[in-house]
């Protein structure tokens, strides 16, 4: 797997700096859900190869059960971010599954299927495909999946979206406690 990397602070300017490095989608809904903030903002990858792989985390109010944690990951297949944040043995979800997705939500202006994976420890874990990338959706109550059901995500990379309107808050803890197997690398910097 690539290095993985968490930008030292939650900041428009750790936002700018991914989407110049990112050579696969940002996403990050837009408009934020009411009461919903930044709160990580990760990717994957090294200076030779750039961001293979980016994470927007979030958090809010959850639909049914207090507060809500969503990590969105764009990333090439075999990167294996998302499938590590999912709990996931491999890199990839595998094949996509006979039968109907679990969720449609819009993804850079087109409608995008998301199927759930293995559950593990309490988190809901959707993944689908958008812009020939994986495209994760993992979140934190397992029952605050349904605030996907009201978002729509924009890539950041394609300019037009605010990216100075998000609103940022503290780190989420959630990044900081998740088993991923990565190199112990410092935190990169803003």
């Amino acid at each position: 797997m690539l290095p993985f990397y968490l930008a030292a602070h939650v900041s428009s300017s750790a936002v700018e700096r991914l989407v110049a490095d990112a050579q696969v989608p940002v996403w990050v809904p837009w408009p934020l859900p009411a009461g919903w903030t930044v709160t990580g903002i990760g990717w994957a990858g090294d200076a030779r190869t750039q961001a293979r792989a980016t994470l927007i985390a979030l958090s809010g109010p959850s639909p049914s059960q207090g507060l809500g944690d969503l990590l969105l990951i764009a990333e090439e297949p075999g990167v294996g971010l998302g499938a590590r944040f999912a709990g996931l043995a491999g890199p990839d979800p595998g094949t996509s599954p006979d039968r109907a997705p679990d969720l449609k939500i819009e993804a850079a202006g087109h409608p995008t299927p998301l199927w759930r994976t293995a559950q593990a420890e309490g988190r809901c874990s959707l993944v689908g495909e958008s812009k020939a990338q994986w495209l994760w959706a993992i979140l934190w109550p397992e029952a605050a999946w349904r605030v996907l059901d009201k978002i729509t995500l924009c890539d950041l990379r394609d300019g037009g979206h605010p990216q100075h309107d998000l609103v940022y808050g503290a780190p989420t803890p959630r990044l900081q406690t998740m088993s991923v197997d990565v190199p112990d690398l410092p935190p990169a910097t803003d």
